[in-house]
């Protein structure tokens, strides 16, 4: 099976286009504030108006509340929930019951306990994403460029879907997906040439390193 590619923090119409020329499977829409690649619902609404159903959008989300949801998720008209923080499997639940599309959760990992965290979940998600555990004083949970060690992964993770994030670039993601065989990558910053600021061409590259 071809390995599916998300490209996470898209906020511009230029941008969005190069994913959707480049032919990935998943735009991600960030609606974390304090982040650079935070989207509002205007830009989201026409982002969402200009991909059409050209491509699955994901909503991406640091311990939202309902009201902040809920407004997301009609103006972007998302396909999936992406939880980055430390919701509970409880609260994953309340979500995905709530709104009726799927859950995704965002597991940190600098360690093998990280990784069996994702069993918590296997009830109440609809599919995991492997991150890297950003430093407890960080800003931001994601998008800071990080890996992890990608051994942690070998053999079956997690008995649902899942992909993996942090620190992927055009240059190490064939190399990612060897060591893991990760069946999804995400990336953000490794397709940008500033916070915030995605490059198209990195965006090609990035995608066609991944199907070589």
């Amino acid at each position: 099976m071809p390995v599916a590619i998300k490209i996470c923090g898209i906020s511009t119409p230029e941008t969005l286009d190069a994913v959707l020329e480049a032919r990935a499977d998943y735009v991600g829409l960030n609606f974390f504030p304090p982040s650079p690649r935070h989207v509002d619902l205007g830009v989201a609404r026409a982002l969402a108006d200009r991909s059409g159903g050209r491509i699955t959008r994901v909503g991406v989300f640091v311990d939202p509340d309902d009201s902040l949801l809920s407004a997301a998720v009609e103006a972007a008209r998302l396909n999936a929930i992406q939880l980055h923080a430390e919701e509970s499997p409880q609260r994953c639940a309340d979500v995905k019951a709530r709104f009726g599309l799927p859950v995704w959760k965002v597991i940190p990992v600098s360690t093998a306990e990280d990784v069996a965290r994702a069993a918590q979940y296997r009830e109440v998600a609809d599919f995991i994403l492997f991150d890297a555990k950003t430093p407890k004083d960080a800003a931001m949970p994601g998008g800071m460029g990080l890996r992890f060690d990608w051994s942690l992964l070998s053999g079956s993770p997690t008995p649902l879907p899942w992909g993996l994030a942090g620190g992927l670039s055009r240059a190490n993601v064939a190399e990612a997906i060897a060591a893991t065989g990760a069946p999804m990558v995400d990336v953000s910053s490794g397709v940008e040439s500033g916070p915030g600021v995605k490059d198209s061409a990195a965006i090609a590259a990035f995608c066609a390193a991944v199907r070589a």
